[in-house]
């Protein structure tokens, strides 16, 4: 039997607010959408949902508002069975709240306003050092303040834990601060955005990937979406192939890789395989609309993976 691994998130829990319409408002235009759906989302409890759902135990640091969607995002990771021990309630603080609109080939463009996720300090990270310290592995993003994620880093490397940084959305960082991190896992764009080298194509990745290297960082990993995603060390690069499916909304597919690659790894599955197993989960995730709401259970997954591996 697999090794059950224990993962913590350190990151973002916002409420998603989803619009489905066949194009996108001119300024000043007012259109219909045909559909609309809320849901829990943010980055951190995206990747911490998807974690527990391929079978990983997982806790949660991280802040909500005061308002209605507080209680309700914390009750939402209780039922998961996400330890939330440390996830808490700012006062006068909104939630972190994600509008997405989402096209009809399923392409979508996403404005998040932060809220409480702003208020997430290193003074959180070390009220949670005990419950981290007996972690395998910490993942990070950056809808949080990104002195909170360097300060994490830090007490990962101290401490000998695996730690994943997705950096998204994608900003300006001191990459000083996350040399010798052990996974860094950026899309095509948030990529560009932080080598300066367009990503058009696996040629492209290459190159960024390599660059990222000789910044000091371990392992890159690219994720290219309908292409799958390259796996990038001091031994060489592998392209991974993504598999066939129909999208209808790839909202939250980045998060599922992250979840599920983080659950494979700490299972002990090799990393090319672990790789290759979140390429499918992202993809799988991308046949349902909305994010965690998206996301398959590990039996659901496993049935999947019998039936394309190959």
């Amino acid at each position: 039997m697999a090794k059950r691994p224990r993962i913590a998130v350190v990151g973002s829990a916002n409420v998603d607010l989803t619009t489905f319409s066949d194009q996108f408002p001119k300024p000043g235009e007012t259109i219909f959408g045909q559909r609309f759906d809320l849901g829990f989302g943010g980055k951190g409890a995206n990747q911490a949902v998807a974690a527990r759902l391929c079978g990983a135990d997982v806790f949660m640091v991280a802040r909500v508002g005061d308002d209605l969607f507080g209680p309700c995002s914390i009750r939402n990771f209780e039922q998961l069975g996400i330890d939330a021990t440390h996830v808490r309630q700012v006062p006068g603080v909104s939630s972190g709240v994600a509008p997405i609109f989402v096209d009809p080939s399923g392409q979508n463009r996403i404005i998040v306003v932060k809220g409480a996720n702003d208020q997430l300090q290193p003074a959180d990270v070390d009220a949670a050092a005990d419950i981290l310290k007996s972690a395998d592995c910490i993942v990070l993003q950056f809808e949080i303040p990104l002195e909170t994620v360097y300060y994490t880093i830090k007490f990962a490397q101290q401490n000998g834990i695996r730690c994943i940084l997705n950096p998204a959305p994608a900003q300006a960082l001191d990459i000083d601060a996350v040399a010798d991190l052990d996974y860094f896992v950026p899309n095509e764009s948030e990529a560009e955005a932080i080598s300066g080298i367009p990503v058009r194509n696996l040629d492209d990745a290459g190159r960024c990937a390599a660059k990222l290297l000789a910044s000091g960082i371990r392992r890159v990993i690219i994720t290219l979406g309908a292409n799958g995603s390259l796996l990038a060390g001091s031994e060489g690069m592998e392209h991974v192939p993504a598999f066939d499916v129909k999208s209808v909304d790839s909202t939250g597919a980045g998060d599922a890789f992250i979840g599920s690659f983080a659950t494979f790894l700490g299972e002990g599955l090799p990393e090319q395989e672990a790789v290759r197993r979140a390429n499918l989960y992202a993809g799988l995730s991308t046949m349902g609309m909305g994010t965690q709401k998206s996301f398959y259970d590990r039996a659901r997954f496993d049935l999947e993976w019998a039936r394309r591996k190959g």
